[in-house]
């Protein structure tokens, strides 16, 4: 296969990866722990509690979005034919970017908007291009 193809198939697979464990997680967080009388698909419902809710409402999101970019960036630098690093931080942006945008539509507490933003993504990215590197290492 083309090598640019495969690569940008290496960034489309990652994202859809991450996106699929980032949305389940979510919806295990509202199984797990509700939130009392909001409908979690009615964002404007969303948005007017997320500041009055307490730190367990915040576990769920935060691991949906730092294991979804890690799995996402993984994915990324394991199908990549080069610079598979890059491409394991590329997921990391994308993330990043979608999580500037939900921390601006569903403000949340200030905790949560630095952590989520610090933590979640490029961290996340840099260590799943770390170990796509450390497996390919194993494949030679």
């Amino acid at each position: 296969m083309n090598p640019i193809i495969r690569n940008i198939l290496a960034l489309v697979a990652g994202w859809v990866v991450g996106s699929v464990i980032n949305m389940g997680l979510i919806q295990t967080g509202h199984t797990l722990i509700p939130i009392e009388g909001v409908d979690p698909s009615d964002m404007e419902a969303l948005a007017a509690v997320m500041p009055t809710l307490d730190f367990k409402y915040f576990i769920f999101p935060f691991l949906a979005h730092a294991l979804g970019t890690l799995a996402g960036a993984i994915v990324a630098g394991l199908l990549a034919v080069s610079h598979k690093m890059k491409f394991s931080l590329g997921i990391g942006v994308l993330f990043l970017i979608g999580g500037i945008m939900v921390n601006y539509m569903l403000p949340g507490p200030t905790w949560f908007a630095v952590a989520d933003i610090v933590l979640a993504y490029i961290p996340m990215a840099w260590i799943g291009g770390k170990i796509a590197l450390h497996r390919k290492d194993y494949r030679s």
